[in-house]
């Protein structure tokens, strides 16, 4: 699945969740609380479980997002439905 495709499916911003932060789409977890779960020593099934419904696809989005921002390429997520 091309990049852009990928983080469009699972992650979305709208402005009344989350002050506006990009979140897991369908819910509420912003992605920064996912990538902090990794960073601090989670594993993919400890974040499935800690922060259920997401998904290990959820999870790679939430990671290529980051690898996009640490580039600094500009991304647009587009807008909950």
């Amino acid at each position: 699945m091309f990049h852009k495709e990928m983080i469009d499916k699972h992650i979305s911003v709208n402005p009344e969740i989350q002050h506006g932060k990009p979140c897991i789409k369908g819910g509420r977890i912003p992605v920064h609380v996912i990538l902090e779960a990794l960073a601090t020593g989670m594993n993919l099934e400890q974040v499935k479980n800690e922060f259920s419904p997401i998904t290990t696809e959820d999870i790679n989005a939430c990671m290529l997002y980051a690898a996009f921002l640490a580039d600094e390429q500009e991304l647009i997520v587009q807008p909950a439905a």
